[in-house]
Formats: structure tokens, C-alpha cells, sequence
């Protein structure tokens, strides 16, 4: 016996050396990007979204990213609170919080045993919209794919209807709702590429947008309500192929650069730093108007090389303000 033990010893004792020296490297690396990074807190966060633009009653449709910031104090709790403080309870602030098993819609769609329960199911999208699903008094919204959530005064306004909207993004979306509002829409530390605001133009022209983008068949996608009833949400899946041209790809930075110089010749970006992060806001009505504008002269998020060379940037006949 004591042989036997002697062998399993000989051979898990390697295993533990190697597991040791790599939670002792992850430990260094991280204490290291510590040392590298700004050290950020609350009262700079806060001091940072006033200068870029962010103020008292704002309703903020927040993409974001943590690490960009730098080292913050607090962890994504920090951010949060530093936001909410900016935009007093007067304010709502809106986070998406999409749950998709495998990150995939294709998934989503074909499982017929999936059901979306917004007690139950977090988010991938990171830290920050991680955080702020636990943060007390959310409102969030029930949809198979896209679930937003938000918090203050018009939080339930922006939530409370998704499920029972004709689409993901058009009317009664928290999308339209954030238009409504004189939103804004805000990066914090990411491009305007992962972005879904753009598709409230999709949605709201259906078959007069220019790019069939969506498969022609609806799914209905079972989910639970906030009373644990079963309902079933209407869902038209994004086709793969037009997907692959999107600016969200890693492919179409050219897409990313060329939207980012035309909103800031327009007069339509507001750009600050947060921290580290390079930080933007566009307000959601102009927003959506220049998309439907840029539209109009054949350029969209889809768009190819050749079209965007054909249109440069900065070059609208209207900004419609």
C-alpha cells in the first residue's frame, strides 16, 4: 500500500509544482499591470464623465470595458457608483446584460430546450454589466438574446415592454425608448464598433433598409417573466454572411475608423478620457438621425472598401440636428 501511495505521490507532485508556479506568475503579472496602471477612484471617474459631458438627469446607454480605465479602485462597483453619482437619481443609467450560452444566437435559436429566466442568468459582456445585474434595484429586460438592464428614474419605462416588442431594437425596445428619453449614448474605453444601437435603423425601416441583415424566418423564444410564467418572444436572427461585413468584426477596423472620423466631423462625438479609457457619447437622436442620413448616400455598418471610398468621411449633405 504505502508503494502504491509512494507512486501517486511521485506522480501529483510535479502537477502541484506547476499549478503553484502559475497561480505565483498570474500573481506577479497582475501586481505588475497594478503597478503599470493609473490608479483610478471614484472622485476622478466622476470628475472625468463631467468634463466629457455627462451630467445631472442624463439618461447614459452605457458600452464599456474595464481594464481600460486603468487600475480603479473598487473594481467595476467604483465605475458604477461614479456614474450614478453624475447622473443623480434623476438620471437612469442603462447596461446591456445579454445571457447566451456559447455566446452564439445560433445556439440560442436552435435549442429548443433554452429558456431565458432574468432571475436566473447573468451576463458575458464583463465586468461592469456583471456588477451592475447586482446592484439593488434593477429593472431588466426579458429577451431570449438582447436583455438590457437599467437603473433609476426611468428605468422600468426603458425595461418593461421589451418582450412584447415587434422586434429587438425597434419600437418599445429600450433602444427606442433610450431615443425617446434625449438619450445618450456612450463608450467608456471601446470603438463604436460593438455597438447595437445601430440596429434601431434596421429595425425601424425593415424592408426599406437598403441589406436584407436579418434571416427571413421568426423564432418564437421561450422565456420567463418576472411572475415565473413561460412566454415566448419573437426573434429574427442577424444572416451569417451579412454579420461577417459588420463593423463589430475584427476584420472591419476600416469600418470602425471611417464611422468614428464622420460622427466627429459632424459634430456629433463628444470624446474625453475616463481614467485610461478613451471615452466617447453621441446624443441617441442624432445618433440614429446621421445613421439614416449616411444611410440615404449608400453607407451603413455593412458597408464594403470601395463604398466608403466612393463617400469619404465628413462629407454629408445634412446633419440633421
Amino acid at each position: 500500500m504505502n508503494g502504491f501511495l509512494d507512486g501517486i505521490k511521485d506522480i501529483l507532485r510535479p502537477i502541484v509544482h506547476e499549478y503553484r508556479r502559475n497561480r505565483f506568475r498570474l500573481a506577479w503579472r497582475e501586481a505588475k499591470a497594478k503597478r503599470a496602471s493609473l490608479h483610478v477612484g471614484a472622485r476622478q471617474i466622476a470628475a472625468d464623465l463631467r468634463r466629457l459631458g455627462i451630467s445631472s438627469g442624463d439618461v447614459v446607454f452605457l458600452h464599456s470595458s474595464l481594464k481600460s480605465i486603468g487600475y480603479v479602485e473598487g473594481g467595476a462597483r467604483t465605475v458604477l457608483q461614479a456614474l450614478l453619482d453624475v447622473i443623480t437619481p434623476e438620471g437612469t443609467l442603462i447596461v446591456p446584460t445579454y445571457y447566451l450560452p456559447d455566446r452564439s444566437i445560433h445556439y440560442v435559436h436552435q435549442d429548443k430546450e433554452y429558456v431565458f429566466d432574468p432571475r436566473a442568468h447573468s451576463t458575458y459582456l464583463g465586468e461592469i454589466p456583471s456588477t451592475f445585474l447586482r446592484l439593488p434595484g434593477i429593472e431588466r429586460s426579458i429577451h431570449p438574446t438582447h436583455s438590457i438592464s437599467a437603473l433609476g428614474r426611468n428605468a422600468k419605462y426603458v425595461t418593461e415592454l421589451h418582450h412584447r416588442a415587434p422586434s429587438t431594437f425597434g419600437s418599445g425596445s429600450p433602444w427606442q425608448r433610450c431615443i425617446e428619453l434625449g438619450g445618450k449614448v456612450m463608450g467608456l474605453g471601446v470603438s463604436m464598433g460593438p455597438v447595437t444601437f445601430y440596429h434601431v435603423l434596421e429595425d425601424a425601416l425593415e424592408d426599406q433598409f437598403p441589406l436584407a441583415v436579418k434571416l427571413r424566418e421568426t423564432y418564437y423564444l421561450k422565456c420567463r417573466d418576472w411572475a415565473n410564467n413561460l412566454i415566448e418572444v419573437p426573434f429574427r436572427p442577424f444572416d451569417p454572411q451579412i454579420v461577417r461585413r459588420r463593423i463589430d468584426q475584427p476584420r472591419r477596423e476600416d469600418l470602425c475608423r471611417y464611422f468614428w472620423i464622420e460622427f466627429e466631423r459632424a459634430g456629433l462625438l463628444s470624446v474625453g478620457r475616463i481614467g485610461e479609457a478613451l471615452s466617447w457619447f453621441i446624443e441617441a437622436r442624432r445618433f440614429y438621425d446621421h445613421l439614416y442620413v449616411l444611410m440615404k448616400q449608400n453607407i451603413t455598418i455593412y458597408s464594403t472598401e470601395e463604398q466608403l471610398r466612393q463617400r469619404p468621411p465628413g462629407s454629408a449633405d445634412k446633419v440633421v440636428g
